[in-house]
């Protein structure tokens, strides 16, 4: 066996022991501590199989600097701020700005204006 197989098998077994906290813990618990830097370079591997399940928040001389996730919420994120394109009104036609300014609320929703007076 391989110092690497060692290692591995060391990370598969905190992986483990980390699924079985999180169901003792019940599906409420959300992200755990903020890391160091330095004890995340140190045990990347642990954390990188953590951030599988949840982010990982690292730290550096006290400040999060950073959160260490999949990559599959990387690309979930990526997606979502794809959708979430934004514009300057000074892009918008003569006739989109026309549209607007006539548009009306259905009446269904006028209770909603209460929420909008100071």
């Amino acid at each position: 066996m391989l110092l690497g197989d060692r290692t591995n098998l060391r990370d598969l077994r905190e992986a483990r022991k980390m699924v079985t906290i999180r169901k003792m813990q019940g599906a409420s618990a959300t992200m755990t501590e903020t890391v160091p830097a330095s004890e995340f370079t140190r045990n990347f591997g642990r954390y990188r199989m953590q951030a599988q399940r949840e982010p990982v928040a690292v730290s550096s001389h006290g400040q999060v600097t950073g959160y260490f996730i999949s990559a599959v919420e990387y690309e979930a994120l990526q997606r979502f701020r794809a959708q979430r394109r934004s514009f300057a009104t000074v892009e918008l036609t003569a006739e989109q700005v026309e549209a607007i300014a006539s548009a009306r609320m259905d009446p269904r929703h006028a209770h909603l204006d209460a929420l909008l007076d100071p």
